[in-house]
């Protein structure tokens, strides 16, 4: 049983339909995590249809650190996330893809940079990953380029891949975030709106080794459109004053 008072790294994987992605991508992040007591690792299961919750229980035997959390009814990838993050334990949050695209393996380092940061005296919220050789199709990695460069403009940031899954981000600064659903879309400006800063750092993207994506593309970019301008109204609207305590 993991001690929650050692817990330092909780990672966050939202997941529907994967149920044959589960075992492979839990044995890779307990593998880059070896520690227990140091790390948690909870699943949150966004009302999967198929084996996925079977697929979580055989895994819990395996990885006493496994924390399974189940949505009844499908909500999302950011309510998912949400989920996760409100019951986690760690100081940082490890976020993600649940389809084995993304590599467990690079969290640690993106670990190493946060901490980095803040013992420099940084006022650091998150390390993102950018994806380096994109294993997608053209057409995504063209609609991908497209939202990125609308992102950038409009929300004055330097991100260059807000559609990456991997992330470590501080669970205090995660809960200032004001949540909508889709937010998970548009961390880098929602993380800077509340003062804090950003680091990017390239990261290992890899073919979805099973089953198929439950999202279209097309759809997902239509959608985000649409919040890309309500996000513009919320950072606008932001005021950050200097605080001084006397």
């Amino acid at each position: 049983m993991t001690n929650p008072t050692q817990i330092n790294v909780s990672v966050v994987v939202p997941v529907c339909d994967e149920e044959d992605n589960v075992a492979p991508l839990i044995a890779e992040i307990a593998a880059a995590f070896p520690d227990r007591d140091r790390c948690e690792i909870i699943y949150v299961d966004d009302g999967s249809r198929d084996g996925t919750p079977a697929s979580l229980t055989q895994a819990k035997a395996d990885h006493p650190n496994l924390r399974v959390l189940t949505h009844r009814t499908r909500s999302g990838q950011s309510r998912a996330i949400r989920t996760g993050v409100l019951a986690a334990r760690g100081r940082l949050i490890g976020v993600l893809d649940g389809d084995g695209q993304n590599d467990p393996a690079d969290l640690p380092r993106l670990v190493a940079i946060f901490d980095a940061a803040q013992a420099d005296g940084e006022t650091i919220g998150m390390v993102m990953g950018e994806r380096e050789k994109r294993q997608d199709s053209g057409f995504r990695r063209f609609i991908s380029r497209v939202a990125n460069a609308c992102n950038r403009g409009l929300l004055n940031h330097t991100a260059r891949d807000v559609g990456c899954g991997l992330k470590i981000v501080s669970r205090e600064v995660f809960l200032r975030i004001p949540y909508f659903d889709h937010m998970h879309r548009f961390m880098p400006a929602l993380v800077g709106r509340e003062g804090f800063t950003v680091r990017y750092e390239r990261v290992n993207h890899r073919a979805r080794p099973r089953g198929k994506s439950k999202y279209g593309t097309l759809e997902r970019a239509l959608a985000g459109l649409v919040d890309l301008f309500g996000v513009y109204w919320l950072v606008k609207r932001s005021k950050r004053p200097t605080i001084v305590e006397e």
